[in-house]
């Protein structure tokens, strides 16, 4: 089994990780009553259409042998920056979900009493949460080393990316008016803005 390979066992012990910050959040935001929700057919695919490539087939590879024919091997650096990758990816992650806060919610969805949260990660990029999924599928294809388990998290993850920010977008600037636009006019989407000073 390929569990007994240690960059297979760091990749384990993080996803436990990233699942129990995943957890700690839904239970403290549980009772929290919904003023607005978009959780329409189009949202329950997209979030379906993640559990294979985070779930299913990382399980497979580690466990069983059913994967093996699309297994790889990469040169001996890359899962130690697969691994520091993953470290950041936990920490934005985890960073995210503090910052956000009681606004936090797992699709497309406004609370009661919401806030636009500028503060934080949040100062810098509008959807930092995403930015560590990003990393997160880089380091996952640096870490598993198999074509199908490594890297399909990334494009089922373009797919939600592509599709679901500018209606996160759209209704935030609903909500917010104004403000939410000036906001998206300051700070990137997953990198800080970079903003060159003109020479007086």
């Amino acid at each position: 089994m390929n569990i007994l390979q240690p960059w297979n066992v760091f990749f384990l012990v993080g996803f436990v990780v990233y699942s129990w910050i995943r957890h700690v959040f839904i239970e403290r935001t549980r009772g929290e009553k919904k003023a607005v929700s978009r959780f329409d057919g189009l949202e329950k695919i997209l979030l379906t259409a993640m559990v294979p490539p985070i779930l299913l087939l990382p399980v497979l590879y580690l466990f069983t042998p059913l994967l093996a024919f699309a297994d790889y091997r990469l040169p001996m650096f890359v899962p130690w920056i697969g691994a520091a990758t993953m470290v950041a990816s936990l920490w934005l992650f985890w960073r995210s979900h503090t910052d956000l806060g009681q606004n936090w919610s797992v699709s497309i969805e406004l609370r009661e009493n919401h806030e636009l949260v500028t503060q934080g990660v949040y100062r810098y990029v509008r959807h930092p949460m995403y930015a560590s999924i990003w990393l997160w599928g880089v380091a996952q294809g640096m870490l598993l080393q198999n074509w199908f388990a490594g890297w399909s998290v990334l494009p089922a993850f373009a797919a939600m990316y592509l599709l679901r920010t500018p209606r996160e977008e759209q209704l935030m600037c609903e909500l917010f008016g104004e403000e939410y636009r000036e906001y998206m006019r300051r700070t990137g989407r997953l990198c800080p803005r970079i903003r060159i000073k003109r020479a007086d």
